[in-house]
């Protein structure tokens, strides 16, 4: 089975159950790797900020709807292309990490913002406009391994950022091989480890190209088309 179509199986497993509401990290979950049509993905992502924004109000200091909100507003950055969005979830990212250094998802988000804007606009640009920085980048995602455990969502996310940045990257191969063999908590775990798995046989085949495509496919909205 393809990467995507894996993907698409194990997030429709996860929310398949119609018994509950889905919660705001479930339908980002979706948009990221089961939606194929950005405007299908937006609405899921105008709808996920929704539910953050109705918990914040009850509990400004929910830790989960803080880290889903500026996960949604990089997601919807992405998918519109609007600086404002992309800054206002740089600047989120950091006030979740500042008041908690040690929650290994915030830091898997600050390092994914940075990699994902340097990936859009690129190095220079990114840091121009955006604030974007490959060193912060790459501290912040180890740190997240580091503090994340023995989970392959962690290992997996960073190892293809690095490689979607640069094939021949060795901290990504090793990244990838970490989470390989990593355990799996969550259906995000499982998705991270297929994609370690099939970024490692691209890299076997040594066609830089091809393995720089194949992590772009399997990061969060990496199969849907640019605007």
């Amino acid at each position: 089975m393809r990467p995507w179509r894996l993907g698409a199986t194990l997030v429709a497993m996860a929310v398949s159950c119609p018994c509950a509401a889905q919660s705001a990290r479930e339908i980002l979950t979706q948009a990221s790797f089961a939606d194929r049509d950005p405007d299908d993905a937006l609405k899921k992502v105008v709808q996920a900020q929704a539910l953050t924004a109705a918990q914040l109000r009850r509990d400004p200091g929910d830790r989960e709807a803080l880290l889903m909100q500026a996960t949604a507003l990089g997601y919807r950055a992405k998918l519109t292309g609007s600086r404002t969005d992309a800054v206002g979830a740089r600047h989120a990212f950091e006030a979740l990490v500042a008041r908690d250094p040690r929650n290994a998802e915030a830091q898997l988000g600050f390092g994914a913002w940075h990699m994902g804007a340097i990936a859009k606009v690129g190095r220079m640009v990114g840091r121009a406009l955006l604030g974007a920085q490959k060193p912060v980048a790459f501290a912040a995602l180890d740190r997240a391994v580091a503090l994340g455990g023995d989970r392959a969502l962690f290992p997996g996310l960073a190892a293809l950022l690095r490689l979607q940045a640069d094939p021949a990257d060795p901290r990504g191969r090793q990244l990838a091989e970490v989470a390989a063999r990593a355990g799996v908590v969550t259906p995000l775990d499982r998705l991270m480890q297929r994609g370690a798995v099939a970024i490692l046989a691209s890299l076997r085949s040594d066609d830089p190209a091809a393995t720089r495509k194949l992590a772009s496919q399997l990061l969060p909205l990496g199969r849907l088309p640019d605007r």
